[in-house]
């Protein structure tokens, strides 16, 4: 994308208010970044969309588009209907970008609603070409409930922060109910069509029973192969997942009603989110595992009696529910969850010399993402976001990048030297504690927020 003289100035704008309440390296950190994913990463393509990729793999994924964008929905919103020339026309010309993101999603999830990531064209490239799938479209067919979730959450976002309709035409209505569908089937896994087999030793590149993973009891929830992660998961109700997906349920339901005049679809969708929430509610809310008296979100459970006690570095997470699902969230279990993820009850939080926080089996031991530390420090108080911008500032390994993990004791060990998703999420954070100081660029709400 080529990034005009207004959009420049919006960036800087905000760039110059992080400098001014938490410091030149941070501002220095956030305008390259925001630039960084503005010229390098999406592709305005000749029908209105914008293709995604993620820095560093050349797919497009639905929830790291959603929220690699988040930062500039902030823009956007924080420009608003007041603002002069030149930040007036970046925030029409950026409001232009989530529109075509919005609607290459719609379009992405219209092509194959179980996929969870996407070529540019029919290229044919494939994470692992030893998978069931073969369309050329597809970079890898893992179904994660977010990658539904996220762009419907995004989509009813830009409307929020923009007023802007035209992402939300008759294809975006159509897929709507193709969403809802798709996640009431998933109640009930074995009548699903969707199978996962890879041919790979790694238990968490493959779903076992010949694609359809373990056994579940029908509860309410809606089943999901893969987490956040895109590795399998061990029982098919990721409890953030599908509190995540009830929350975006309330926001397909408002666009029915409000943008699409479908009252069944709403209908539809309301009933989906309330049976969800019953089967969190009766399923996964389990006993803290050394305080029987404390009640905690589960992981994942199979409505069968096992129960994955843990949090992942990936949203949606436990920890990242605040954010993601404002509004379905029983604030005791909720607070006490959040106890528990950010301690060593939790299997993936690591304390080293130099940070301690939230990693995932999907990287090596000892690791922490910056992901997690922004959404621990998005989810807490003033005082912590700015303890975690600092150490979120000095682990970067001198690159200016946030990358996906890091070694606890040793910053120079990390994965990913590119991978836009933390960058993103390193503004939002330095994004928030302008707003704790008092500045005027953003609000930074959730993109769940936006749209209530």
């Amino acid at each position: 994308m080529i990034v005009s003289d207004g959009v420049s100035a919006l960036v800087r704008a905000a760039a110059d208010a992080v400098r001014s309440s938490v410091g030149e390296r941070a501002g220095d950190v956030v305008e390259d970044a925001l630039h960084r994913t503005l010229e390098h990463t999406i592709t305005i393509e000749d029908d209105g969309t914008a293709f995604v990729i993620t820095g560093d793999i050349p797919a497009m994924w639905m929830r790291d588009s959603t929220t690699q964008m988040l930062p500039y929905l902030r823009l956007v919103q924080a420009a608003g209907p007041s603002a002069t020339a030149p930040l007036a026309t970046g925030a029409r010309e950026l409001a232009d970008v989530l529109v075509a993101v919005a609607r290459r999603q719609f379009a992405s999830i219209a092509h194959d609603p179980y996929a969870n990531a996407f070529n540019r064209g029919p290229t044919g490239a494939h994470y692992d070409d030893r998978d069931l799938c073969d369309d050329p479209t597809v970079w890898e067919q893992k179904y994660e409930v977010d990658s539904l979730a996220y762009p419907v959450q995004f989509a009813a976002a830009v409307h929020r922060a923009s007023g802007r309709t035209d992402h939300l035409g008759p294809e975006a209505h159509a897929v709507a109910r193709t969403i809802v569908d798709q996640l009431r089937l998933e109640t009930d896994h074995e009548r699903s069509p969707y199978r996962f087999v890879r041919d790979v030793p790694e238990p968490t590149e493959t779903l076992v029973r010949d694609g359809r993973g373990t056994p579940v009891a029908v509860t309410g929830m809606t089943w999901c192969g893969f987490r956040p992660s895109d590795d399998a998961c061990t029982y098919g109700y990721n409890v953030p997942e599908n509190l995540h997906a009830a929350a975006a349920l309330g926001d397909l339901a408002t666009l029915a009603a409000d943008v699409w005049s479908d009252d069944a679809l709403a209908a539809d969708a309301t009933a989906l989110r309330e049976g969800i929430l019953r089967g969190v509610s009766e399923h996964g809310v389990v006993p803290h595992p050394r305080d029987p008296d404390a009640r905690i979100y589960a992981y994942e459970v199979d409505g069968l009696g096992g129960v994955v006690l843990m949090d992942d570095a990936n949203t949606p997470s436990l920890l990242s529910l605040p954010l993601d699902a404002p509004d379905v969230l029983d604030p005791s279990v909720a607070a006490a969850t959040r106890a528990f993820a950010l301690g060593p009850d939790n299997p993936y939080w690591f304390s080293g010399a130099v940070a301690a926080g939230i990693g995932s089996p999907h990287t090596e031991p000892h690791r922490v993402w910056p992901i997690a530390l922004a959404v621990e420090g998005l989810t807490g108080t003033p005082s912590r976001r700015l303890e975690l911008l600092d150490v979120l500032l000095g682990t970067d390994a001198g690159t200016g990048r946030m990358h996906e993990s890091f070694d606890v004791d040793d910053p120079s060990a990390f994965s990913r030297p590119w991978f836009s998703w933390a960058d993103a999420m390193f503004c939002e954070l330095a994004f928030a504690a302008v707003a704790d100081a008092g500045a005027s660029i953003t609000s930074a709400p959730s993109v769940a927020e936006v749209t209530t």
